[in-house]
């Protein structure tokens, strides 16, 4: 399962945004773009980006339904709950989104600030409304910390400091001001937190497929030496052939010692990852 850490960072890393929670998602102007990010073809000039108000947050979701009717995206969404900005309502779309996301997005780089028009977007506190001092401050605020989309988003490895300091516009061994020193370390640190989260997600699905795998071996294994088979029989030679499958090693040689006593070896720790591990399904919710 994807942290909230993890999903705030993915949605700032596509969305060019500076969300720092998920409750701040119920507004309803993220989910919009990241459909966009898919489809590409969404009026986000009608989306309110820094909606503060509940019924503003209602007009994002009705955009958001529309897209997701048009192209026939069976999910279910309750924006009554979502707009109430609670975490748990919230948290649960977006992990819905971002396996919708992976699933289907083109991998191709997503100009995020240039398919808004160059709106700012970001958190806005819910149901508090904003004066209009506070208002222009925010905007003001949004814009000086936005910066263009870069044009390799997406392009992972290489050379990450040398790419941070093109996509800030500065060529390696001129001159630089502090001010683009700091953009490229900035695009840096962001091309580097998504390549740490992309690496964790990979090792957490990794580590599940082995466990799964392992525990269907170990349910064999199980059954093959609590069953007795009348000896000559071909069920017999059958059973036989499958334990030497088993317990070869590398180089294909069966481990006498692992085929006579596994009986004997770690019972009671396989027993109990065979009791964990067979409560593992797969949610149907996650296909699409």
């Amino acid at each position: 399962m994807t942290s909230r850490q993890e999903l705030i960072g993915w949605v700032n890393d596509l969305l060019q945004t500076n969300y720092t929670k998920v409750e701040q998602l119920g507004s309803g102007a993220a989910y919009c773009q990241i459909i966009d990010s898919v489809y590409g073809d969404i009026k986000l000039d009608r989306v309110k980006f820094n909606a503060n108000q509940e019924y503003e947050y209602v007009e994002n979701f009705k955009i958001l339904q529309n897209a997701m009717a048009k192209h026939k995206i069976d999910k279910p969404i309750d924006p009554t709950r979502l707009t109430k900005c609670r975490f748990q309502d919230n948290f649960e779309f977006i992990q819905w989104l971002k396996r919708f996301w992976d699933s289907y997005s083109s991998g191709s780089p997503y100009d995020a600030i240039g398919r808004r028009n160059g709106k700012p977007a970001g958190p806005v506190d819910a149901h508090r409304p904003m004066s209009s001092a506070s208002s222009a401050r925010s905007s003001s605020a949004g814009a000086y910390r936005t910066r263009p989309a870069p044009a390799a988003n997406r392009v992972a490895g290489g050379r990450p400091v040398a790419a941070g300091m093109a996509r800030a516009g500065v060529r390696p061994g001129s001159r630089t001001t502090p001010a683009a020193a700091s953009a490229a370390s900035s695009q840096q640190v962001q091309e580097l937190n998504r390549q740490i989260i992309e690496a964790k997600v990979l090792i957490d699905t990794a580590e599940k497929e082995r466990d799964f795998y392992f525990t269907k071996l170990r349910e064999i294994e199980v059954y093959l030496q609590s069953t007795q088979f009348e000896a000559g029989t071909e069920l017999d030679a059958m059973a036989k052939h499958i334990q030497n499958i088993l317990y070869s090693t590398e180089e294909g040689d069966v481990d006498d010692l692992a085929a006579e006593h596994m009986d004997d070896l770690n019972a009671e720790h396989y027993g109990d990852v065979s009791g964990h591990m067979g409560a593992l399904h797969v949610d149907e919710e996650e296909t699409f």
